[in-house]
């Protein structure tokens, strides 16, 4: 395999959800800029035609599609649109995500529970049973989903949001060992902080800040497109041996 063929997307259809801002607008950047057409998804139609506008000016091929990821419909629907306006899908970003709620799980009402697990699990649960037949039919694809090193080691006062980010990287894994067969490969991308505007009630506060950055060997918050390398790495060719994995990006914090 050639350098140039290793990290390539042409000819490839992405779909992806929370990008509208932060990680998963980066994401569409570096994607439309590999050559794969990108279909982005949020809930407010405006600015994913900010960010679908940047991507075309710069040469690339976006679309955005405005819908709620934790609707079932609505996932239907995004499947559809992306299938009748490029023909398929053949990568799938996972990184729409909720977190309404700071504070103990004894102090969390039944309502955010709820928004939480709708979200951050039954969403890409949802989405990637749509996406696997079409995924299958055209030989194979890549699943990313977008976690949290919350769903490795719990964060104070995110107990909930780090249980459903657990409950994605199983659900990473075992899609991973079932649809390998089929060519689909299914990994999950656990960042720790990074400076977008989901996270920013953490990087604001001082003292959560210095707590975080005490703890990370590589001393610092990441950036959104350290993310969004990585994302590229496990949607091309390059990582066509790797599969169930749960990569860390987290400047070390879980080491």
């Amino acid at each position: 395999m050639k350098l140039n063929e290793a990290f390539s997307l042409n000819g490839k259809v992405a779909l992806i959800t929370g990008a509208s801002k932060g990680i998963g607008e980066a994401i569409a950047q570096y994607f439309a800029a590999s050559g794969a057409a990108v279909v982005i998804n949020s809930r407010k139609q405006e600015e994913l035609d900010k960010v679908a506008a940047s991507i075309v000016e710069r040469g690339g091929i976006c679309t955005g599609i405005a819908g709620n990821a934790g609707d079932i419909e609505a996932c239907k629907t995004l499947v559809n649109k992306t299938v009748e306006l490029y023909g398929g899908i053949d990568i799938l970003v996972n990184n729409a995500a909720s977190n309404p709620v700071f504070g103990p799980v004894v102090t969390c009402e039944e309502w955010a529970f709820d928004k939480i697990m709708n979200v951050n699990v039954k969403a890409p649960f949802e989405l990637g049973k749509l996406v696997y037949p079409i995924m299958k039919e055209r030989g194979g694809g890549s699943v990313i989903n977008i976690s949290s090193i919350a769903g490795i080691t719990p964060d104070p006062e995110l107990g909930l949001y780090s249980v459903s980010k657990a409950a994605l990287n199983m659900l990473t894994k075992v899609t991973a060992k079932e649809w390998g067969v089929d060519g689909i490969r299914v990994n999950a991308i656990c960042p720790g902080l990074i400076k977008t505007k989901f996270s920013e009630a953490l990087w604001q506060d001082e003292k959560w800040l210095n707590r975080f950055v005490k703890m990370a060997p590589i001393s610092r918050m990441g950036s959104v497109d350290e993310i969004a390398a990585l994302a590229l790495f496990l949607a091309a060719p390059a990582s066509g041996y790797c599969t169930g994995t749960l990569f860390t990006a987290d400047g070390g914090v879980t080491i």
